[in-house]
């Protein structure tokens, strides 16, 4: 990043604006990552009912991403993503609110995880379609690797805080519903704050190709991701690693912290080295992004390697160093991929 560009982007104003809501955003969000699953071990002690929690999240946002990046782009997507910021702050806050109540049940955890997952299929592509519209052309890939940095932070620092907050409100005793309502609460806020800095951005209009209707932009953009091989292969192995990989993660670390641990900041200290690992790799990546590139391929599966054999070796010793691999492996599929930045 050179010294010329740097200032001039940190200059201008939307960009200052997306970028500080948008790590409070994505500060607030760690709180809820940790707060949900712990909600759900919290009423059951069940891995299955964590997975089911987990899957109401995450397949809406799969299923219906394309639907929210065309009514992004045919609508604005500011307003797009002020809705989705909106939708989860009273997400958030009615889960907080009945939690204080004592109306915790699993059929709550389910409806929040599966409100909370459509309103981010509609909120990501929002918030990667508004990059371009707010700072110069110029500036957009150092813009973009920026956010994308300032994401990555937050997976560190996130958690960290969150398992403070909750620490300190549960007083060296079992997390209970009243911390966990705090974090959905603060989550909430977030998303409050971000949508007030979201205001204060100024959008230019771009240029677009004639719509040929909603459906239609959504048939052509599969059919040119299918016609395209190496970015087809691509999508297929991430959608792999998601599937068997991430998605089993996202159980095994909340079932670790409940079962060894005992804690919900436990978790929250699990997920801050998850964080870590992915701050190596994101900077290993990038000093090495010149090679990497040429030896993209490879690389991707000799790191999946080594992640499935420290996986397979099990043992509570190897598991931070496989959280670590398995977060460079994500960064190094990013340097490979077209920048994204997010809400």
């Amino acid at each position: 990043m050179s010294a010329t560009t740097q200032p001039h982007l940190l200059r201008n104003t939307n960009f200052r604006w997306l970028l500080g809501g948008g790590l409070v955003s994505m500060l607030g969000d760690q709180f809820s990552m940790l707060a949900l699953p712990w909600l759900v071990l919290s009423l059951t002690g069940d891995s299955l009912s964590l997975g089911i929690a987990v899957a109401l999240m995450g397949a809406p946002r799969a299923v219906l991403i394309l639907l929210g990046g065309s009514v992004a782009d045919r609508y604005s997507p500011r307003r797009v993503l002020l809705l989705s910021k909106y939708a989860n702050a009273v997400i958030l806050l009615a889960l907080a609110g009945l939690l204080m109540l004592d109306q915790a049940s699993l059929a709550l955890a389910y409806a929040a995880a599966l409100a909370l997952g459509i309103a981010s299929a509609f909120g990501i592509p929002a918030g990667t379609a508004i990059l371009p519209q707010a700072v110069p052309a110029q500036l957009l890939q150092k813009a973009n690797g920026l956010q994308m940095g300032t994401r990555q932070l937050s997976l560190l620092a996130g958690p960290l805080l969150a398992a403070l907050v909750l620490g300190a409100h549960a007083g060296g005793q079992q997390t209970g519903m009243a911390a966990l309502a705090a974090a959905f609460a603060i989550d909430a806020l977030t998303f409050v704050f971000s949508a007030r800095t979201l205001r204060q951005v100024t959008l230019r209009p771009l240029a677009v190709a004639a719509a040929q209707g909603m459906w239609r932009d959504m048939a052509a953009g599969l059919a040119m991701v299918w016609r395209d091989k190496p970015l087809r292969s691509c999508y297929v192995y991430w959608a792999a690693v998601a599937l068997f990989v991430m998605g089993p993660l996202q159980v095994a670390l909340p079932v670790l912290a409940s079962e060894r641990l005992h804690g919900a900041a436990a978790l929250g200290l699990l997920m801050g080295a998850h964080g870590a690992g992915t701050l190596a790799g994101m900077l290993a990546s990038s000093l090495g992004g010149a090679w990497l590139r040429q030896r993209f391929g490879a690389t991707l599966l000799l790191v999946d390697a080594i992640v499935g054999e420290l996986f397979c070796g099990g043992g509570a010793l190897l598991l931070a160093a496989a959280i670590a691999a398995a977060l460079f492996t994500d960064i190094a599929r990013i340097a490979g991929s077209p920048s994204v930045s997010s809400p």
